[in-house]
Formats: C-alpha cells, structure tokens, sequence
C-alpha cells in the first residue's frame, strides 16, 4: 500500500498501568512517593560526590553517573505516568511519544552498560587494590565512560530511525503506561520485521554482554573475597557484592523478561508489571544499594550533615 492510503495517527491513548478508576488516586501517591524518594536520593548522591573531595576518584564519579542516568530516566516515565492517573483521557502527541521513546531508550541502554562498567571497577578494586589508581587511570575513566554513552546514542538512533518508518493507522491505543517500543510496534500497520531484527539484536547485546561481564567480574570478586582471613571482612564484603547482584538480577532480569521473549508468548500485561521494576524501582533502590551501603559515602554524608545542623 501507498503512504497515502494510510489514515495516519497523530496521537496515541496510553492505557496505562489499570483501567480501574479506584486504584487511580492510590497508585498515583504511590508512584509520587517513590519519584520523590528517586529524585532526591539520586540527586542528593551527585551533589555529596560533587562536593567531597575525597570522593573525587572513579569509583564514584561511576556511581555519580548511575545517579545521573536513574533520575533521567524516572524523569521520563513517572511525571508523564502521574499526570495520566489524574486525566480521564491519557493522550500523548506521536511527536511526544517518539521523543519519550528516544530518551527512554538512551537512558536505559546508558545503565546496562554502566552497571557493567562499575561491576569492572568494583573487580579492579577488591582485586587489585594496590593498582587500582594505576589501571584505572583518569584516561580509562573517561574512556569507559564515553563508551557506555556512545552505545546508547547508537542504539537509539538505530531504534528511532526504524521506528520512524512504520506506519500507525486506525489503532492508536497503547497497552503500557509509557511509549515503549514492543506495544508501539504492535499497532502497526506496516511491516516491522526489521524493527523486530534491530529489537532483539541491540538487546541481545544490551543485556546479555553486560550481564556475563557482571558474572565474571563478581566470580573473581568472590574468589578474592574467600582468601581473607577475617570472617569479618568477608562477611561484610559479601553483604555489599549480594545487594549489588539482587539489583543488578532484578534489572536485567526484567529487562530480558520484557525485551528477549519472542513476540508470540509475550504479553504486554505482564510486561508493564515487568517495565515498573526497571523504570521505577530500580532507580529508587540504586541509591540505597550503591551509596548507603557504602562506608565512605556514609562517614561523608554524616559529616555534611553535622555541618549543616
């Protein structure tokens, strides 16, 4: 069929999470909570890190960009979210909705690959203590950081241009709560085989390459972990590298639940419930998991805190 054969949509209906009018006000204060909560954690991390100078070394310029990513991210999807469970009709321009899309996905590629990168550093740091500041060097800072930046802006504009060439006509309602690319996809009426092609072989590599990166890194780091002496030390060691394994398998666990289903199985019911935990939990327990389980972090925020009271 010709493009003008097409009676083209120009906004879209986002369903949303439910379409039962009573769970409206409560999820809308529950999800106002926990973008506040989000905000201020990850907000408040990159300004301790900014403003402690001991502080200043990769480590936690790492951690200072997860908190960035996290509060982009919950940025995107919750303002749009809790605006739709006060409004009776859910609408979102396609211009908005594909703009949606286009930071969502540069966010979310941004931590995989940064969740990777810091399980690196925390392997160089327990493992090779002594040359930490050597290995990872100012250089191999900027380096991996620039990286992990760099792959989201390809895989996003390898997403965006594919979806820019589908057409929508007539079904214009969205399942989800936010513009995901699997449910946009879904109310085509054009072919999306190479949208599906692009689809599993970018999240292939989003998911899959930075997970084994985060096994090996934390198999290593358990080695190193058993050959010290004191129970103490070990038991606390493995305490900080569980809280971090539980976050990163609750991520990329609903990520590969969501992305790496073929098309017939998936259901977008339970993709949404899926989609909450990497846009929405995960951002608000990253500072927790990553920060306040720190000892650093917390002699350094107890401090500001006693200097400012």
């Amino acid at each position: 069929m010709e493009k003008g054969n097409y009676s083209l949509v120009t906004e879209f209906i986002l369903i949303g999470l439910t379409d039962q009018p009573e769970l409206q006000l409560p999820l809308f204060f529950l999800f106002l909570g926990i973008y506040i909560f989000t905000v201020m954690g990850n907000l408040g991390m990159i300004i301790l890190i900014g403003l402690s100078s001991h502080l200043h070394n990769p480590m936690y310029y790492f951690l200072c960009n997860l908190s960035f990513i996290d509060l982009c991210q919950s940025t995107v999807i919750i303002p749009k979210m809790l605006m739709n469970f006060l409004s009776e009709k859910n609408t979102i321009s396609y211009p908005e909705c594909t703009t949606q899309f286009c930071f969502f996905t540069i966010f979310a590629i941004s931590e995989c690959q940064m969740l990777a990168v810091m399980a690196y550093d925390h392997y160089v740091a327990i493992c090779y203590p002594l040359r930490y500041s050597l290995i990872m060097s100012y250089q191999v800072w900027l380096g991996l950081v620039c990286g992990v930046y760099t792959l989201a802006l390809i895989g996003t504009a390898a997403h965006t241009s594919c979806l820019l060439k589908v057409f929508f006509c007539k079904e214009n309602a969205i399942n989800h709560y936010f513009c995901d690319l699997l449910p946009l996809l879904k109310l085509s009426c054009s072919s999306t085989y190479l949208n599906e092609v692009v689809l599993l072989s970018f999240s292939t590599f989003n998911i899959i390459f930075p997970t084994l990166t985060i096994i090996c890194s934390y198999i290593f780091i358990i080695i190193s972990i058993l050959k010290i002496q004191s129970s103490e030390g070990r038991s606390k060691a493995f305490s900080t590298c569980s809280s971090h394994i539980i976050a990163v398998g609750v991520f990329f666990g609903s990520l590969a639940f969501m992305y790496l289903q073929p098309s017939s199985v998936s259901s977008m019911d339970q993709g949404k419930v899926s989609s909450v935990f990497y846009t929405v939990i995960v951002p608000m327990l990253n500072p927790l998991i990553y920060s306040l389980r720190n000892k650093d972090v917390k002699i350094t925020l107890k401090k500001v805190i006693e200097r400012t009271f």
